[in-house]
């Protein structure tokens, strides 16, 4: 698979998971392609923890309300740290991005899926903070977001996306567009 066609395919898979392991050579490169990514003026702000360890994933999952990703047998956590970069800058959510992307793009070109899920772990009942407190995670790292990984037990399918002239454009924003 090129890294086109793993763009091109790429969707957040929300199903059941098989009960096929991941292999630590596997999440290794994952991870390795997440560290790889761009970091404003560099400051490398992004850290990830794996977690393969059945026991470990159950704790995690008895926290994450509602229930995602339970049946996949490896998970990503993602850590950021808040520092300035630039002119009283932090790139922290710029740097996690791309790193995130860079994962779910491995994830699909060595046969997994994933989904992002940030939005039920960052929210006021901070069970990012609960992840990382199982995690042994310092305070001075927020758990962000997680990625679990396996192989999909269902169909993986994508939403329909706008037609691209309705998104995309030329030396200008489009006249009857305005």
């Amino acid at each position: 698979m090129n890294t086109l066609e793993a763009i091109m395919t790429r969707h957040s898979y929300r199903g059941k998971y098989k009960s096929i392991s991941v292999s630590r050579e596997d999440l290794i490169k994952i991870m390795a392609a997440g560290l790889a990514a761009p970091s404003g003026c560099n400051k490398q702000t992004t850290s990830l923890i794996a977690v393969d360890d059945p026991a470990v994933l159950e704790k995690l999952h008895k926290v994450i309300r509602p229930a995602a990703g339970e049946t996949a047998p490896a998970m990503i956590c993602v850590l950021a740290r808040r520092i300035i970069a630039y002119r009283d800058k932090c790139f922290a959510v710029q740097d996690y991005s791309a790193a995130i992307q860079n994962m779910l793009l491995a994830a699909v070109e060595l046969g997994y899926e994933s989904c992002w899920y940030e939005g039920h772990v960052t929210d006021t009942d901070r069970i990012g903070d609960q992840m990382a407190q199982i995690l042994g995670v310092p305070e001075e790292y927020e758990l962000i977001c997680y990625l679990p990984i396996g192989v999909a037990e269902e169909e993986v399918r994508g939403p329909k996306k706008k037609e691209f002239a309705e998104r995309a454009w030329f030396n200008g924003f489009p006249e009857e567009l305005k």
